[in-house]
């Protein structure tokens, strides 16, 4: 199954250790925390091409493991699937024959039902001078069945390097391609605002958010949006800390929490841990204070309260941590480079242990998924 879940999880800073282990069957009732899908283990054929096995995921709340058992495994699946991105807990496969794209439910289903759905994509297309090769991100305005017109909820793509592609699709049979109006966009990451109805995406270095209507007609999209983002109450730091921080690779993820505030989450993925650097922010969280005039002021902050970020190759999201007891307040849960959680408070990264009771055989779909009621 190493062909479906990508890479062994030898980057990333587990430890054995005794958890509890759930297990849950098919049509279970209950309500799920954030989860990381760790590994499946094929059991028997389906039948139809495709494999039956157990599910096994990380669970954030309790650092334990979840078992899903006798999950059916599509075939797109068992014949060479590779994730290239996730939303609203779909994943997003590229068939590593024919490149066809395709989304499915099937860990987001986990207890709902023994099929998962695989929805086809249009082929991708490559605007002039861009690629299509290499996803960076994916998000979605909703997730399908949500809303009262099951078959318009809309698809974005963010590509590494300039292209952007949206798409409804139940309804459109091909993507609507647009460029994004910098260069460089490779540490951004797309997202979809609830509350204004639009896909946001920050500018390079962060001063700038972009922002594209979903309300287009149906074969074009407008040009974005773009509004200022104002920084103040920046934090006191050596103009050294500054540069260094300038140096390091970055992802800027905005993010909205339930009740509709808005942030800007940058993650400086590889900065030196040295005991000297120590205090140094290595996650940033920018709070939208005000909005006018195409001006948007940011305020610096180390108090979220009882919200918690998850950022992973998913898009970006937020849960209560009173709603998913376990969670840890005010701390962004990070899950590529590294797996871990970062506390705002202490300025310090927890490594996420490995629960003993894990398969041998680790894989990983590095996207967290958000709750869902299994």
């Amino acid at each position: 199954m190493s062909h479906l879940l990508l890479s062994r999880l030898s980057d990333l800073s587990f430890r054995r250790y005794s958890l509890l282990h759930k297990t849950i069957r098919l049509f279970s009732s209950s309500s799920s925390s954030p989860c990381f899908p760790l590994s499946v283990e094929e059991k028997d054929s389906s039948g139809d091409g495709g494999m039956v096995g157990d599910v096994h995921l990380f669970d954030a709340a309790t650092e334990g493991l979840v078992t899903v058992a006798d999950k059916t495994i599509p075939v797109e699946l068992v014949n060479g699937g590779i994730v290239v991105g996730a939303s609203h807990g779909w994943l997003f496969f590229k068939d590593r024959h024919d490149h066809s794209v395709s989304m499915t439910d099937f860990y987001n289903s986990l207890a709902l039902k023994k099929n998962a759905t695989m929805v086809p994509m249009p082929t991708f297309t490559a605007l002039h001078h861009c690629q299509t090769e290499v996803v960076w991100n994916v998000a979605m305005s909703t997730s399908p069945g949500q809303q009262e017109d099951e078959d318009d909820w809309v698809v974005g793509i963010k590509f590494l390097g300039n292209q952007l592609s949206f798409c409804r699709p139940r309804r459109d049979l091909r993507w609507t391609n647009v460029s994004a109006p910098f260069k460089i966009f490779n540490n951004s990451n797309l997202m979809f605002s609830k509350r204004d109805k639009t896909f946001k995406l920050p500018a390079p270095v962060g001063n700038y958010l972009c922002s594209w209507d979903i309300q287009f007609h149906k074969d074009e999209y407008p040009a974005p949006k773009l509004h200022k983002l104002l920084f103040h109450n920046l934090p006191q730091l050596p103009l050294s800390m500054w540069e260094l921080l300038d140096s390091c690779p970055r992802e800027d993820h905005w993010v909205e929490s339930p009740s509709g505030e808005s942030f800007l989450v940058k993650w400086y993925s590889r900065v030196s841990l040295s005991p000297s650097l120590s205090t140094l922010p290595i996650v940033m969280v920018f709070r939208e204070e005000d909005r006018k005039d195409g001006i948007i002021k940011m305020c610096y902050t180390e108090d979220i309260g009882d919200i918690c970020v998850f950022l992973s190759k998913s898009e970006a999201f937020c849960v209560p941590a009173s709603s998913c007891p376990g969670l840890k307040p005010n701390s962004i849960y990070v899950a590529d480079r590294v797996f871990s959680v970062y506390d705002l408070t202490t300025k310090t990264f927890n490594h996420f242990k490995y629960p003993i009771d894990a398969p041998e055989k680790i894989s990983r779909v590095p996207c967290w998924l958000p709750p869902v009621s299994v």
